[in-house]
Order: C-alpha cells, then sequence, then structure tokens
C-alpha cells in the first residue's frame, strides 16, 4: 500500500512537468494495493508481481479504463476487456496506475499528440523523450513507478528507451502475445521498459507466453528469465556495426557507443567490428510504413482530418500513392530481407549498434536541425531499429553513456531469433560493468 501511495504522489508532483500519464488511475490502484496488503497479512502472495505499480501505453486496450490512443477519435472510449498482457499483469499481483502517452495512433517515433500534448524528457524537458512509447519512456526515467509496458512497431521501445537512458527490451516476435492484432503485417512486439534489466527480465516473465488470443503467439515456454539472468556471456562471439551499412551517426553519441562495446570484451566476448551487408531497405520502410497508417486511418480523413497530427496527415496521403502492386511488391521484399540478415546470425550470437544516430533534440520537431526535413519521415534518425521489426529478432536498448549536454545515449543489443535470454544476460552483464540505475534525472 505504501508502495503505491507513494508512487502516485510522485506522480501527482512530476506528471504535469513531464506528461508521461494522459489517465492516472489512482483510486482503482489505491484498492488493488489495498487488496494486495491484505492478501499479504493473510498468508498469501498473488504472484511475482504482487503490489507492484504498473503502468499500460495508451495504443493498448483496459477494461473500464478510457483508451484514447493519443487521439481526438477515441477520446471517450473505455474498453469491455482486458487483453492477455494486461491480464497477465493483474493475476500477477501487478497494481495498475493508469495509461502513459502515445503520438497519436503510435505513428511516429517521438513523444506528442494532438490530443495529450508534449511528453517531455526528464534529462531535459526541452527534448524529446522519442515514441511511441513515450510516456512509459518518461515515467521510467523520472521513478514514476517501477516497471511499464511498451510495444513496437519500428523502435517504439527502443527509441524512448535511448532517449531517455532506460532500459527496453523489444522482445521475439509472439514472445509476449498482442490482442487485438495490430494490422502492420507481423512487425509490432510488446515488452517491458523499467529502469534495470533485473526488472524487465522480471515482467516478461509475466508477460510472455502462448495466448489463444493471438494466433501469432510463440507455442514454447518463456525461459527462465529471472533464475538464468546472471549466468554471464563469456565466449560469445560479438559483432559490432557502428553505423550499419553507412547510416550517418552523430560524432558524440558514435564516441560513447564504441567505449560502451569495449565493455564486452571484458566481459569476455570475442567482438569483432563489421559491415553487415543487409539488403537495403531505406525506400522499403517508408512505403510500408505509410501504406499501413493509410490502410488503417484514411478512413478518418474526411471528419477529423483537422484534429488529427499533421505530420500523420501527410503519411497517411503518400501511403494512398502506392498501388496495390506497390505494396506486394513491397511486402515481397520485406519478407526476402531476412535472407540478407540470417548470415550474420550465423556467424554471431549477438549485433551491437547504436540505438539512435542522435541524442534526444528539441520539442517540436520531427528531425533535428542539422537532419534532413520532411512533412512526415522521422525514420532517418531512428533506422537502426526498424530492421529488426521485419525479422522478429530481439533487441534491447541499454544505457551506454551520456553527451557532454547530458543526454542518454542507448546501445543496441540484437540476439538471434528467440534468444531473448541470450539478449537479457548480455544486457544485465553490460549493466554490471556500467552500471546506470544510480544516476537519475534532476527532477526533485
Amino acid at each position: 500500500m505504501e508502495l503505491t501511495r507513494a508512487v502516485l504522489e510522485r506522480v501527482e508532483r512530476l506528471n504535469p512537468i513531464v506528461n508521461a500519464f494522459c489517465t492516472v488511475t489512482a483510486d482503482v490502484a489505491l484498492a488493488a494495493a489495498r487488496e494486495a496488503e491484505q492478501a499479504v497479512m493473510k498468508g498469501e502472495v498473488r504472484g511475482p508481481l504482487h503490489g507492484l505499480p504498473f503502468s499500460i501505453k495508451d495504443l493498448h486496450l483496459t477494461k473500464g479504463v478510457r483508451t484514447m490512443s493519443g487521439s481526438s477519435i477515441f477520446e471517450h472510449r473505455v474498453p469491455d476487456v482486458d487483453p492477455p498482457v494486461v491480464r497477465r499483469l493483474k493475476q500477477a499481483g501487478g497494481v495498475m496506475l493508469g495509461k502513459t502517452t502515445t503520438p497519436e495512433f503510435g505513428w511516429k517515433g517521438l513523444g506528442d499528440s494532438p490530443l495529450t500534448g508534449i511528453t517531455r524528457n526528464p534529462w531535459n524537458r526541452e527534448t524529446t523523450t522519442g515514441g511511441s512509447s513515450a510516456g512509459a519512456g518518461a515515467a521510467t526515467a523520472a521513478g514514476l513507478g517501477p516497471i511499464h509496458q511498451g510495444s513496437d512497431g519500428a523502435g517504439s521501445i527502443r527509441i524512448p528507451s535511448g532517449f531517455c537512458g532506460i532500459y527496453g527490451l523489444k522482445p521475439s516476435f509472439g514472445r509476449v502475445p498482442m490482442w487485438p492484432a495490430s494490422n502492420n503485417d507481423y512487425a509490432s512486439h510488446m515488452g517491458p521498459m523499467t529502469r534495470t534489466v533485473a526488472d524487465a527480465a522480471l515482467m516478461l516473465s509475466v508477460m510472455a507466453g502462448a495466448d489463444e488470443w493471438d494466433r501469432t503467439s510463440l507455442e514454447a515456454a518463456p525461459d527462465d528469465y529471472v533464475g538464468k539472468l546472471n549466468a554471464g556471456i563469456r565466449g560469445l562471439k560479438v559483432a559490432f556495426s557502428p553505423d550499419l551499412n553507412g547510416l550517418p551517426v552523430d560524432d558524440e553519441v558514435a564516441s560513447v557507443v564504441r567505449q560502451a562495446v569495449r565493455a564486452f570484451e571484458d566481459l569476455g566476448c570475442v567482438v569483432e567490428e563489421i559491415k553487415p551487408g543487409f539488403a537495403d531497405s531505406h525506400d522499403l520502410i517508408r512505403c510500408l510504413w505509410s501504406a499501413h497508417e493509410a490502410g488503417n486511418y484514411a478512413q478518418y480523413l474526411p471528419q477529423w482530418r483537422g484534429r488529427m497530427d499533421p505530420g500523420l496527415v501527410a503519411c497517411i496521403e503518400d501511403g494512398l500513392r502506392y498501388s496495390m502492386v506497390d505494396y506486394v511488391e513491397a511486402r515481397g521484399q520485406k519478407l526476402a530481407y531476412w535472407d540478407t540478415v540470417r548470415p550474420l546470425f550465423e556467424r554471431f550470437d549477438l549485433l551491437l549498434t547504436p540505438t539512435l544516430s542522435v541524442a534526444a533534440f528539441p520539442v517540436g520537431r520531427l528531425n533535428p536541425d542539422h537532419w534532413r526535413q520532411h512533412a512526415w519521415d522521422w525514420i532517418g534518425w531512428a533506422s537502426f531499429s526498424y530492421p529488426f521489426n521485419f525479422t522478429g529478432q530481439p533487441a534491447a536498448s541499454v544505457p551506454a553513456g551520456f553527451t557532454q549536454a547530458g543526454l542518454p545515449v542507448g546501445l543496441q543489443i540484437v540476439g538471434r531469433r528467440f534468444a531473448d535470454l541470450t539478449v537479457l544476460q548480455a544486457s544485465a552483464a553490460f549493466e554490471a560493468a556500467r552500471p546506470w540505475a544510480q544516476r537519475r534525472p534532476p527532477l526533485d
């Protein structure tokens, strides 16, 4: 009870500053915490999250709690059912605090929406959190609860984790059941966003596992993420790509990441800097991204255009220009993309890259000042992440260090298919070698 009350008091004090929560369910949370406390007094334990506060991203349905998806279109929607992941977190004893912010329909890797406003980075409130799990990133960094759910269709867990200096894991596709299914061609993953790797392992152990509601969920039972977390990574073969086939990276970010990679040599890994040789996917992601936005949301333009994010409107309009033949050809290229990635992971256990090309930049922008500007295309500075949505591999962002201006820099750790445990173990080993959780943003 005291934990939930303390977190809610912190949310009340700091949320007006960072805008991480769009809906706070304080009364419901306190009632659940009171019940958890009474259960402990009776000698009952509900599960591994007994009494722990958690949040749900506002893209995802929650029974009896409004789910707006960052859009005026659904401002007053109140679902009547919990999806599997929400149900599991509650059944494990978790206490839901409320819903965290997202850009409209999660369409971009930034932290603002026309309905819920700007979500601000706790390390510098004039800079973006990234997105689309914007509120989850800000809440984790600001200490507004220990565990937060995020989702990732092209980087939406790893982008805000990198910008906000927290840990975020995109598990293997299907590891965590998702319902309703995202209509973006098997690109969306759901996972934990936390301050520490141990918290993420605990949260994933509850979230993961097959569910009949999601026919793409993996049949295999989750591994023992908590019990095997600290097994070490000595002897692993690790590839390092500083630019993933020529992506531009700001010098300061590149320097921090390169320094971080050295920790893997100290941990007993065999590290080799490589040129991956992946297929060029720049045009592919832009076709698929805008086509999916158009297919999902163009229906709302006649009535809602004036109240929608102008960047989303521009993205939808670009997507409407593609023909069915264009889309099917692009989908074929996406399916074949794995054949250009697979050879690397036949040689290496892990791939390390920067999480992002840049550190957090000012709010209100789609792109940093020194990058090419566009009506909707924000993907350039976040191009390290979406390839592993195409392939469905597990990928995490770990805090690697800071710029001279005090902004976090993330290191991405990518694993072989289904090797979620290996990514968690590598993340935990790196965290032990280069601890980060003791450094907190200047909010208090």
